[in-house]
């Protein structure tokens, strides 16, 4: 499902940038974009986000960490006091062997190669530590992704829903014109045997016009796949209903669904319950589409 969050942390000499982002997929897709200093964390994202709900589509997970000491400008830097150290002994023994002047200042100083350098971390930081960091951005961030996966589940599944309704009544339709069939097969199957027998003299068999026809009619009954095709659509709106991740349930679902009418295209000869049938087949095939979508 299509969604995005977001959420920034400040801290001492540091801000932390948290980014989630999904797309569709039919399974969980991670793709992390950390410090490389925090790759262990990877599975601890994982742990936090599954427990909070996440649990389909390609989800990128991206951090970033800005030192704010370094927005004014270049790297923080300190003095290597050994080698500022080395300079002035070197100046003063220039001074003693030579009539020159000392004019060495600070400034000057701090200019030489090698007597500013960049800031060292004593210790790196640990695993929990930065977990520490990161742990209250992620969660903002993630609040806010799952509130726009949520916004996104309720509009697809009032569509879904609308879909659904649409397609009972098409059913309802192929269920009373199959009926209409059975009865106009009747008549035309006992005007014909009639027309039949009268032109070879043989009585009118009333029985076995009734036998033919319940042959026929069993050939084509489509009761039970109607039944269970009711039953499927009750158990699908139970399902867009609840608040539990249901998405590969639907997914399995609209398989049996799309099994039955499957059946009853296979069994009805009818011309106009064939294009319901494949009116119906495009309808579920645009529902499967969008619930790859959901969670």
């Amino acid at each position: 499902m299509t969604a995005f969050g977001r959420a920034v942390g400040v801290g001492e000499g540091y801000e932390l940038t948290v980014e989630l982002r999904s797309v569709n997929n039919r399974f969980m897709d991670w793709n992390f974009r950390l410090p490389r200093a925090w790759a262990p964390l990877e599975e601890r994202i994982k742990t936090t986000l599954g427990q909070m709900g996440v649990s389909r589509g390609k989800v990128d997970v991206s951090v970033q960490l800005t030192d704010t000491r370094t927005r004014s400008g270049g790297t923080v830097l300190e003095p290597d006091m050994e080698v500022a150290r080395r300079y002035v002994e070197a100046a003063e023994q220039l001074c003693d062997a030579l009539p020159i002047e000392d004019d060495l200042t600070v400034y000057r100083l701090m200019s030489l190669p090698g007597v500013m350098v960049p800031v060292r971390e004593d210790t790196a930081e640990g695993e929990d530590e930065m977990w520490e960091k990161l742990s209250p951005v992620l969660a903002e961030a993630a609040e806010a992704f799952l509130a726009a996966r949520e916004r996104e589940g309720a509009r697809l599944g009032a569509d879904v829903l609308a879909k659904l309704t649409g397609i009972r009544g098409m059913v309802a339709s192929i269920a009373a014109r199959s009926e209409d069939n059975i009865r106009a097969y009747r008549a035309r199957f006992e005007e014909r045997l009639r027309v039949a027998l009268g032109e070879t003299g043989v009585a009118f068999d009333e029985g076995r016009v009734l036998t033919e026809c319940a042959i026929y009619a069993d050939r084509v009954a489509i009761d039970e796949e109607l039944v269970r095709l009711s039953s499927h659509f009750d158990a699908l709106e139970e399902l867009f209903a609840s608040a539990e991740p249901v998405g590969r349930r639907i997914d399995f679902m609209l398989q049996e669904t799309n099994r039955e009418i499957n059946t009853i295209g296979s069994k009805c000869s009818d011309a106009a319950i064939a294009k319901t049938v494949a009116d119906v087949k495009s309808e579920f095939e645009k529902i499967r589409e969008q619930i790859q979508n959901i969670e």
